[in-house]
Parts: C-alpha cells; sequence; structure tokens
C-alpha cells in the first residue's frame, strides 16, 4: 500500500522507484485553472518537501488552458535565454519540450544551471503521451551529491564547472534562437551582463565560455545539492558517431557545446560515466499520461527525458528565477549539517 502523505485536501501517493503522485479530486478537470489557483500554495509546499510532484487527474487537454494553469502557478513565468537546442513558443513563457531527437536520451540536469539566473521552478503538462518511453524521470540532487566520490565534488565545488559553446546552424540552437535577438551588439551585452566571456569568428560564429557553480545550497532548505550539467553537456555523453562527426567537421575546441572543469582541464570520460552511472541509480520515473501535470524544483531535483516513439507533446514554463549559492566549504556527508 502506498503512503498517504498529509495536505489540505491533497493526497500524495510515495512508491518505490516513481515520483511522489497527488491525485485530484474527481471535480478537480471542470476548473483545472481554480483548482490550481485555490491550491497553488499547498502545491508549491509540496514541491519543496518532495522535491518534485506529479499531479494527475486535472485532464489538461489545451495550451491555453496549460498556460492558464501555470500562470495561477507561478507569480511570473520566465523567457528562455542561452537554450541549447530550440523550443516552438507557444505563448509568452509557454515552449514546447526541447528539440531533441527521440531516439537520443536527454542525460539527467537542472534546467539553464549554467545561467546567472536560472529558474527555481519547472512547471510540465502533458497533453500527448507517446505510445512507449518518453518519461520525464527525475533525481534528487542531494542523494546525487551524497553518492559521488568525495575528492570529486570537493574539485567541482573548489573550481566550479566550465560551459564552452560553439554556435553553428546545425546543431542546437542558433545564436539568434538561444538570445532571441538578430543584434550583436545586444548578444554581447547580454553576454557581459551574466559573466559570459564571448568572441566571434571570421564567419560569424560565435564561441562562448561561462564558469559557473556546481553545488549549491538550495535557497529554503539550506542543503547542498549537486547542480550543473557538467555530464549532460560534455561530449562523452554523445553518441559515439555524432561525436566523432562533429570533432572531424568541427574539431574539438568547434563542438557545439562542451563541459570542463571551473580551471579549465577537461573533465574524463570516466567521469562522465561515473556521474551518469549514480544518477541512473537514484533515478525515480513514472510514464506521462494525457493530462498530467508536473512540477519539479530545479534545485534539488534533476530532470531527464528518456527515448520514446512519437508522437510526444509536452508543455514546459520555467519560473522563479534564483541566483544559486555556492557552498563556501567542502560539503560534508550523511549524518554532518547538511
Amino acid at each position: 500500500m502506498p503512503m498517504l502523505m498529509p495536505a489540505p485536501e491533497l493526497r500524495v501517493d510515495l512508491h518505490p522507484g516513481k515520483p511522489p503522485i497527488l491525485h485530484t479530486p474527481a471535480h478537480a478537470f471542470e476548473d483545472a485553472p481554480g483548482w490550481a489557483a485555490v491550491h497553488r500554495h499547498a502545491l508549491r509546499r509540496l514541491v519543496t518537501e518532495h522535491g518534485a510532484l506529479l499531479v494527475r487527474g486535472l485532464r489538461l487537454r489545451a495550451t491555453d488552458q496549460v498556460g492558464a494553469v501555470f500562470h495561477h502557478l507561478a507569480a511570473g513565468l520566465m523567457t528562455e535565454r542561452e537554450a541549447f537546442a530550440p523550443r516552438r513558443t507557444h505563448t509568452p513563457g509557454v515552449y514546447s519540450s526541447t528539440a531533441w531527437p527521440a531516439n537520443q536520451p536527454m542525460c539527467m540536469h537542472h534546467e539553464l544551471s549554467y545561467t546567472h539566473s536560472p529558474p527555481g521552478l519547472l512547471l510540465m503538462a502533458c497533453l500527448t503521451p507517446p505510445p512507449a518511453g518518453g518519461a520525464t524521470a527525475l533525481a534528487d540532487a542531494c542523494a546525487v551529491l551524497d553518492a559521488l566520490a568525495p575528492e570529486l565534488v570537493q574539485r567541482f565545488q573548489e573550481e566550479g564547472w566550465l560551459l564552452t559553446r560553439t554556435y553553428n546552424d546545425e546543431i542546437g540552437a542558433s545564436w539568434q534562437e538561444a538570445f532571441g535577438t538578430e543584434d550583436k551588439a545586444a548578444v554581447e551585452e547580454y553576454c557581459r551582463a551574466n559573466t559570459i566571456e564571448f568572441c566571434w569568428g571570421p564567419d560569424g560564429t560565435l564561441n562562448t565560455r561561462q564558469r559557473r557553480p556546481a553545488v549549491v545550497r538550495h535557497p529554503v532548505s539550506g542543503r547542498h545539492c549537486w547542480f550543473n550539467q557538467v555530464a549532460f553537456l560534455n561530449e562523452w555523453t554523445m553518441a559515439p558517431e555524432i561525436r566523432e562527426y562533429l570533432t572531424d567537421v568541427y574539431g574539438p575546441d568547434g563542438l557545439p557545446f562542451n563541459t570542463r572543469f571551473g580551471g579549465g582541464d577537461p573533465v574524463s570520460e570516466d567521469v562522465v560515466q561515473l556521474i551518469n552511472t549514480v544518477y541512473e541509480r537514484h533515478t525515480v520515473r513514472e510514464p506521462w499520461q494525457a493530462g498530467d501535470l508536473m512540477l519539479v524544483d530545479n534545485v534539488r531535483t534533476a530532470h531527464s527525458r528518456e527515448p520514446y516513439e512519437p508522437p510526444r507533446d509536452v508543455l514546459v514554463a520555467m519560473a522563479e528565477p534564483m541566483h544559486p549559492t555556492p557552498t563556501p566549504c567542502p560539503p560534508t556527508r550523511e549524518g554532518s549539517t547538511r
């Protein structure tokens, strides 16, 4: 039998290997935006408590309905900048899921963790679940941090992590898509304001470098969280044939994205595999059903997108922009002050 966690008029089911699932009352679908408005604060508390929440029973069917629910749940929706792959904008702040090959996984990561002000909250809604696969899986960032080798965590904590990007027209988002403008001067102004090194190639290619913290304090609980995209955006997470092709065409320094230790040293294939293996050991998943809503604490919880058989239609919004606070000293292990 599932354990039930108390919340005002809300029931949360906890099953091993699955995210927390909240089943709405039978009448909630009749006015999903209104139900979301009434329960906004209770839902947010549950997300803070559990790290994520799958809400089932609202029967979300239309983009405008989803947008209304998102707006009732968040004070304001963010405009995405620095996307690594293009999205379709449905309404301001409401996007399609990232355009990424259906047969390729999107490994565990924290959304926009390489930006200066990443979202603290992700909102997702499934209009069309895929016939097979395609789950948005989740992993607890505190548990992942505890499971990683202490010396590796300490190095990332001391140095941070470095993201390098080469914006081209073949792979990932173009610089125009990523920065929402065709004005190079506006891109340069954004980069300076957000601590991003940049240079333009003679063919108009944009190259950027940005250093960010890899271990941060949760803004509410104060717990240490593994918060980055070191493994996901690293060359060794790419399918071998894709990595070889891109390296042949653009050279090792011209990959669309890659990650390094904050001091500039490469992250080895063994380290990337270790991080992804630890993520997998802490992964929970639940297949999407039509009308599902998911709320994710973007600091406490990493997420992925598993390969799938099309079609799949999941809408996404981001909210609660934050400024991550790096941990000031090596995080201690379980049973300590974390």
